[in-house]
This record gives C-alpha cells, structure tokens and sequence, in this order.
C-alpha cells in the first residue's frame, strides 16, 4: 500500500523555521520525482519544490527561492523541505507528491498535508 506521510507543520513566528518531513512507503522511493505542493484558503494548490529521483536536480517556485530547500535521502525513503525566514504567506497547507512517468502512464502518489501557519 502506497503511503506518504507529512509532518513537521505546525505554528511558528514570522523570521521563523520549520522543517517538513515527508516518509514514503510501497514504492520503489528512488525512482520517483518528489515535489512539495501548498494550497492557502481559497487558493489553488500551487508547486513549491521539486527534487529529481537521484536529488541532482531542484526546482523552486519564486516566491520561496533562497528561504527554502528541497531534499531527499532515498536510504530512508523520505524527502524533506527546510523551510526559512517564513512568512505569514507562507501559510498553507503542505503536500508531498510522488510523481513518474512512464510510457503512456503518470504514476502519481499524495500525502494527506500538514498545516503550517506563520503568525505572530
């Protein structure tokens, strides 16, 4: 049974930091591409990060570029976003997504979010 399981989220300062955590399970993790997704209240779910199978390449949507980063360790199955300098629209609910493509199929796997709300 496929699983991703967040956690990390929570209430924190603006200035603040958390650290995402995203555990994967009934799959084979290292082949997968993995992002971080967010959706606000009454927002659309919109990418974060992103982080190729082998973690040797990055992506970053603008608003989050040098306050965040992506990464995986593929021996534990678990990829991670370290999250800087947050603001208060940075609040969101955080989901980790598992995505391959494959000939004529995407293989596409969600966690369940975790919330993250920066508020002083």
């Amino acid at each position: 049974q496929v699983q991703l399981v967040e956690s990390g989220g929570g209430l924190v300062q603006p200035g603040g930091s958390l650290r995402l955590s995203c555990a994967a399970s009934g799959f084979t993790f290292s082949w997968y591409a993995l992002s971080w997704y967010r959706q606000a209240p009454g927002k659309e779910r919109e990418l974060v990060a992103d982080i190729s199978n082998t973690g040797g390449s990055t992506n970053y949507a603008d608003s989050v570029k040098g306050r965040f980063t992506i990464s995986r360790d593929n021996a534990k199955n678990t990829v991670y976003l370290q999250m800087n300098s947050l603001k208060p629209e940075d609040t969101a609910v955080y989901y980790c997504n598992a995505r391959r493509l494959i000939t004529g199929a995407t293989l596409d796997y969600w966690g369940q979010g975790t919330q993250v709300t920066v508020s002083s």
